[in-house]
């Protein structure tokens, strides 16, 4: 018996009856030999965590544009929160933690340059339209490995593609993944606004303190404990009835106080508009195109995509630096 049989065997010795068992897995897209070591949903996990688009991550926005200080979180800094919030009620509810880590470290893998802002000019721009979670499971079927893929299992490019709140994903691990997305963003964006004196925590309102805390810390702690408590023993993944409120409550008010705030927010039109800039750019000159993503081109639709494919994939400051390198004059001086 295989290292991999045993901790099969295992999972299904420990975990809950409506958990997801590698060994039931639906599958993936291009059937391969199993590892001897790592069950289906770890192979999928080292496999995102080794890839170029998760390290990219690191110089993609947030929230906080191109912030000055070092401490405010990145789309890879969010990342690790929620696959760590995950990880944590996946334990406490004896669910598969693989799937659950795998899920979370790529569902943002297809998130744009200067975050929700690059990804509403992609989707302006391009008459295909743009979604980020389907950018992820694009990136990770298609994309990534010079175009073989990742080559992951059914129930995490479920789960990815299924992050949002409009999504259903179809195993519980995916569930867990889609509140503690929403959980991490909230918490940890109103940590950064607190941080960049946005607001204070005193201006929290009183209908979200009493309920969940007067601290990032308390309220993350409330909320994962809550969704713990209601959903222990069930087959669904849920919060209270005040959980739910209360979470409702802190998302309004930071859609009210942040998410629209003109200071956090001053630089978004400026990162709009450079989108849109490289987009038009490189749908009339595919020739300067990185040679892989031209020879994806072979229809009008196609030539949309790779354009999307490529800007997408940019981090930050790569876009500014590609932006400046086309448009912005250099000084001109005679050897």
């Amino acid at each position: 018996m295989t290292i991999r049989e045993e901790l099969e065997l295992r999972e299904q010795e420990i975990l809950a009856p409506w958990a997801s068992l590698s060994v039931k897995s639906r599958g993936r897209m291009r059937d391969e030999v199993p590892c001897d070591i790592r069950p289906a949903f770890q192979r999928d996990r080292d496999r995102i965590l080794h890839s170029k688009s998760f390290r990219r991550l690191k110089d993609k926005t947030q929230v906080f544009l191109a912030p000055t200080g070092d401490h405010y979180r990145t789309r890879l800094t969010h990342t690790l929160e929620v696959s760590q919030n995950a990880r944590t009620i996946a334990k406490a509810l004896r669910l598969n933690e693989d799937l659950v880590e795998a899920i979370a470290l790529g569902h943002d893998l297809g998130h744009t340059p200067f975050g929700h802002a690059g990804e509403r000019a992609l989707n302006r721009i391009c008459p295909l339209g743009f979604r980020h979670n389907e950018q992820s499971l694009r990136l990770v079927d298609v994309l990534e490995r010079d175009g073989r893929g990742l080559n992951l299992s059914w129930e995490v490019r479920d789960g990815i593609l299924n992050h949002q709140t409009s999504g259903s994903p179809s195993t519980l691990e995916g569930q867990i993944v889609q509140k503690s997305d929403k959980i991490a963003y909230i918490h940890h964006d109103m940590d950064d606004a607190i941080r960049a004196g946005i607001l204070t925590e005193e201006e929290v309102p009183e209908a979200i303190t009493c309920v969940a805390g007067s601290t990032t810390g308390a309220r993350l702690d409330y909320f994962i404990h809550d969704m713990i408590r209601t959903s222990q023993g069930r087959d669904v993944v849920t919060m209270s009835g005040p959980a739910e409120q209360a979470m409702k409550d802190m998302r309004a008010f930071m859609f009210r106080r942040v998410y629209s705030d003109p200071v956090a927010k001053a630089e978004e039109s400026r990162a709009e508009k450079l989108i849109e800039v490289l987009y038009d750019y490189y749908y009339s000159h595919v020739e300067g195109l990185p040679a892989f993503f031209q020879k994806r081109i072979n229809d009008e639709t196609s030539r949309m995509r790779a354009v999307c494919d490529y800007i997408s994939a940019m981090s930050d400051h790569f876009a500014i630096s590609t932006y400046e390198e086309l448009f912005v004059p250099k000084a001109w001086s005679v050897l």
